[in-house]
């Protein structure tokens, strides 16, 4: 079911199975994963937050519970790096070409090395931004690895 975001599309494109949830987004509320997993419905656990960090001069993004926080220090680690900070909001919005509080780990505009916190291998399905603000896609974790080429580790605090 195409949304039309180019998250949707590359998962068509891979020929990925994955549902769509839709919800109004409060403009007031900044906490955008959170909201997600209550106007899905689901526990925050399950709905995965996608943040970019800078690691040694090259963006990485990690993909954690909306639950918890990512470790830069262990996001860092484990691809390799020694030091990593997050990355500026605009840097984000640019390198991903989505805004913030919509950025999906699948397809985005320049592909990045991608780490997801091991805690996705704990559910059948699990939620990701759709590519942007009030949608949400629903999908195998397997899949995600799959479609965003990533590693799974301990990054989220």
């Amino acid at each position: 079911m195409a949304v039309g975001t180019p998250a949707t599309v590359a998962l068509d494109a891979a020929g990925i199975r994955f549902v769509v949830h839709a919800y109004t987004h409060d403009p007031a509320n900044s906490n955008f994963g959170l909201e997600a997993a209550e106007a899905i419905g689901v526990d925050p656990d399950r709905v995965f937050k996608t943040l970019l960090a800078e690691v040694d001069g090259r963006l990485v993004v990690g993909i954690v519970p909306v639950s918890g926080k990512l470790d830069v220090k262990a996001l860092a680690a484990a691809v390799g790096g020694k030091r990593a900070t997050m990355a500026d909001p605009a840097v984000a919005e640019r390198r991903t070409g989505y805004v913030v509080g919509g950025i999906s780990p699948i397809g985005q505009k320049n592909r990045h090395e991608t780490v997801i916190d091991e805690t996705v291998e704990l559910y059948d399905t699990v939620f990701v931004s759709g590519g942007r603000r009030g949608l949400d896609l629903e999908l195998a974790p397997g899949d995600l690895v799959d479609v965003t080429g990533a590693i799974i580790a301990d990054i989220a605090r």
